[in-house]
């Protein structure tokens, strides 16, 4: 429990201090600075995963077309 109670004033502490900071020029343009690059990585990401799934799409494709052959073969 009292780390718990420690986590909760660390987090209230670092949320403070952002809004400190954000109050500031130079703390305004860092934290646009760190947004960007979060949604430049969010969007690798998601381009990352949507390849992958086109990708395991195509495969899956492929073998449900060789076991569809294959079936047939079985059946002639």
């Amino acid at each position: 429990m009292k780390n718990i109670l420690w986590l909760v004033v660390g987090v209230g502490i670092g949320f403070y201090a952002a809004h400190q900071v954000n109050k500031t020029p130079q703390g305004r343009a860092f934290f646009a600075d760190v947004d960007s690059k979060a949604r430049e990585f969010g969007d690798a990401v998601i381009e990352g995963y949507k390849a992958r799934e086109a990708e395991l799409r195509s495969a899956v494709a492929e073998a449900e077309g060789v076991i569809a052959d294959l079936s047939r073969r079985g059946d002639a």
